[in-house]
């Protein structure tokens, strides 16, 4: 298998060599630099097993993972933010041999058995061979599924290659981008396609740390080409436009606006298009398939829809009983699956599940519903279960925090569910059934103890109280009958 880097094994020239390839705030790391510092963490960890990554938004977190990688050694992400009972889930699930953190990370209880190796962006060693063995792992990622704790996808290192260079095709990505972001480094969208894809194109990644609008008019305005985001960030975006006619004049002199994790409201796209004269494109994927649709850069950016299959994925939309659809008029509905060198190669220790996620032909059930237009255009019209909230950027899945919600006192029973939010997307609304009817638990501390046990983002937003929960004859809750939107 050729090199996932080339810009960094490929011994560039002086010039190459000079190039900035990173940049957080004031800290920057060239190619050469970039080179020798993951080539001091392949040294550390050639040979072992899994290595867990601290992944902050901090060039100790690509330097981590591009080491790791390089040397054949699978890397796991981890979220900074993850309550004690996630982060302890996956440590154990995963079972990493040791933890690279920046130094001075201070580092959960979870992972206090692990050995812990500090990464030194300024340590120098040289760069491994790369492992030619295609469908070995690159990365485990851990996605929240809508019950039960979250399961760990392991990405072989050909998926990494063909959705990175499927977006080069649609995007017409090359070296000479210059990308700005300020998404998280412990999932696909920033990690893979926010520092992986540059890099592996040999550009440029511009990490804002935190996002705000006036750093992504600074950095558009200062040479960048590109901008990813969620949907939160392009309604804040949205929202300022009209007072801030520096930052549209940034984003008109963009090379292209990509938005992904979850569909922009086509009233965001509206807006961003009407002050700036430049639309947003959309793309779709998930943890398990990284890449699988994207409006193209030389295509047709229509609002609300998320384009058309990559180069080498196959796409198909399937009625309940697996048929085909019948016809792809934009009208009829239909689950999507997928199928390609971009998918995972299944759940860490979870042969049930992964067996259950695939056809018998191959293809990944995604469990999104969504039509398709007569050229081809995806347009992804919810999820086929009800339990999977888009939030902020992140999907969330409802069992875990319905699980969290049952450890407070104070809670009978608990069911959760999204409900359409302008900044979000989705907002997390709690349903519960208080312990004690005179005396119910108030939203504040419900949101704090489901944020100290999971991730801040998976705090409830609405707390809405029942004398019961619907229920069905095998006393499933029925979530519809709830009024999720």
């Amino acid at each position: 298998m050729p090199a996932l880097f080339p810009p960094l094994t490929a011994a560039p020239g002086p010039g190459a060599a000079s190039r900035t390839a990173l940049r957080f705030g004031d800290r920057t790391l060239t190619y050469a630099e970039l080179a020798a510092a993951a080539g001091a963490v392949g040294e550390r960890v050639r040979g072992t097993g899994r290595v867990a990554v601290w992944a902050t938004p901090a060039p100790e977190t690509a330097v981590a993972v591009l080491g790791a990688l390089l040397a054949g050694v699978a890397a796991v992400p981890l979220n900074p933010r993850s309550g004690a009972a996630e982060s302890a889930h996956i440590a154990a699930d995963s079972a990493p041999t040791l933890v690279l953190a920046a130094p001075g990370d201070v580092l959960p209880d979870a992972l206090s058995g692990l050995p812990r190796t500090d990464v030194d962006v300024r340590a120098t060693g040289p760069l491994p061979e790369e492992p030619a063995d295609e469908d070995a792992p690159a990365l485990v990622v851990y996605t929240s599924g809508t019950t039960g704790p979250p399961k760990g996808a392991v990405l072989p290192r050909r998926a990494l290659a063909s959705t990175l260079d499927a977006l080069a095709d649609a995007w017409d990505w090359t070296e000479a981008d210059v990308l700005v972001h300020a998404l998280p480094l412990f999932h696909v969208h920033g990690l893979v396609l926010g520092v992986l894809g540059p890099l592996r194109r040999g550009g440029e990644v511009r990490h804002l740390g935190r996002f705000d609008t006036e750093g992504v008019a600074r950095e558009l305005s200062a040479g960048a080409t590109m901008l990813f985001g969620v949907p939160t960030m392009y309604h804040r975006i949205a929202e300022a436009l009209p007072a801030d006619p520096e930052l549209a004049k940034a984003l008109a002199g963009a090379r292209l606006l990509v938005s992904g994790s979850a569909a922009l409201p086509v009233h965001d796209h509206e807006r961003i298009a009407a002050a700036t004269g430049r639309r947003v494109i959309e793309r779709y994927g998930m943890t398990e398939t990284l890449m699988n649709t994207s409006v193209r850069a030389d295509g047709e950016p229509r609002a609300g829809t998320v384009g058309v299959p990559l180069p080498g994925v196959e796409l198909r939309l399937v009625e309940e009983d697996g048929s085909p659809v019948a016809a792809y008029d934009g009208e009829s509905v239909g689950e999507i699956q997928v199928r390609g060198p971009n998918l995972f190669a299944g759940y860490l220790g979870r042969p049930d599940a992964t067996a259950a996620a695939f056809t018998a032909d191959g293809f990944f059930r995604t469990g999104d519903m969504a039509v398709r237009d007569p050229d081809g255009y995806v347009r992804i019209v919810g999820r086929k279960a009800t339990d999977l909230i888009k939030s902020g950027g992140y999907k969330i899945g409802a069992g875990e925090i319905e699980n969290a919600l049952l450890e407070h006192p104070a809670v009978r029973e608990a069911a959760v569910t999204g409900e359409p939010d302008p900044d979000l997307g989705e907002r997390i609304v709690a349903w519960v059934v208080p312990a004690d009817p005179e005396g119910p638990p108030e939203l504040a501390e419900l949101a704090d103890h489901v944020a100290a046990r999971l991730a801040p983002h998976k705090r409830p937003r609405v707390l809405r109280l029942l004398d019961a929960l619907p229920r069905n004859d095998m006393g499933k809750i029925m979530k519809r009958a709830l009024g999720r939107s």
